[in-house]
């Protein structure tokens, strides 16, 4: 792609990928096609299950709908690319497509660092303040908690993202990733870079330490009031509450530290990778079967849903 001047402009980017060994490309598209049925089959149950089920119209309930909307939304952005690469020849994404991409996955993130902070500070007013509960997780608090993940996540990435593609990519065009990632796309570069690293480390560290102090606060409060309870049963009650959003929450952040906040040396590039698999792949697959494995509401409403469309059947089959 040379200009008059020399230099080159990008037009696309070719995408690596996971592996560059041709044997395994079929192999990885089975196992990624398996599990995108399943993170779809997940989240996509886990809404409609909420939705037809009146007895999870809570605002806990109405949170998880969201962070299912997000994962969902997390597969869906680079899974199917990724797949039609496995197949093909030539791995190529346009420089729109590329944006897209880049900006879709950044504002996801985001948003479910502070959709993941919301549901902590719903569990933190379920615990702490039952009396008070309906008061203060009213339904106009519910959807400006939920709301404001949303606005400052696309409009934080937004930002990102312009300032990663107003960088200059003349060096190469080929992206050492299976999607549009900051950390290859600022090793292609060929202009000056600081802007964008600082604003990237600036923005990681900022809301990574600002979702997970909120978390983490919510639930010292939690234990605290936990400690004081006299009843056994109302401790383990509590602490079953909380679990699934716990365990949620170890798997998402556990893979994102020493994601963002380092520079993007080649090997961070490699280990990007990984990380971003557990993160685009294994979070969204398994929240769904968290929440419901270790819910007895979600299981109950499950086998009350499939009861009442057995029933009708029944009854329409009668008729």
């Amino acid at each position: 792609m040379p200009s008059q001047n020399g230099s080159s402009r990008v037009t696309e980017f070719i995408l690596l990928g996971l592996t560059d060994r041709p044997e395994l490309q079929y192999i990885l598209f089975v196992v990624f096609l398996i599990i995108y049925i399943f993170t779809l089959l997940g989240n996509l149950g886990m809404i409609v299950l909420i939705k037809l089920e009146p007895r999870l119209h809570t605002p806990m309930y109405f949170f998880l709908i969201n962070l299912a909307f997000v994962d969902l939304c997390y597969s869906c952005n680079a899974t199917p690319k990724m797949l039609a690469n496995f197949l093909s020849e030539r791995k190529s994404i346009s420089f729109a497509g590329c944006f897209v991409q880049c900006y879709i996955f950044i504002a996801l993130l985001l948003t479910e660092f502070y959709m993941l902070a919301a549901m902590a500070y719903d569990r933190y007013v379920a615990i702490c303040s039952p009396l008070h509960y309906t008061v203060k997780m009213s339904k106009r608090v519910c959807i400006c908690l939920v709301t404001f993940p949303y606005i400052y996540g696309f409009s934080d990435g937004l930002l990102q993202s312009i300032l990663t593609f107003r960088m200059s990519f003349c060096k190469s065009n080929i992206i050492n990733h299976f999607y549009c990632a900051d950390p290859p796309l600022i090793k292609l570069s060929c202009s000056d870079t600081y802007i964008k690293e600082y604003a990237m480390s600036i923005s990681a560290t900022f809301n990574l330490s600002n979702s997970l102090a909120i978390i983490l606060i919510s639930y010292a409060l939690i234990l605290a009031s936990i400690f004081r309870m006299h009843s056994t049963e109302g401790r383990w009650k509590a602490f079953s509450t909380c679990g699934s959003h716990i365990m949620a929450v170890i798997l998402f952040y556990g893979t994102l530290f020493c994601m963002y906040v380092r520079p993007p040396t080649e090997k961070s590039v490699e280990e990007s990778k990984i990380i971003a698999v557990f993160y685009t792949f294994v979070s969204p697959v398994l929240n769904p079967l968290i929440y419901s494995l270790r819910n007895r509401d979600v299981k109950a409403a499950l086998r009350n849903v499939l009861r009442r469309n057995l029933l009708k059947k029944s009854v329409s089959n009668i008729s």
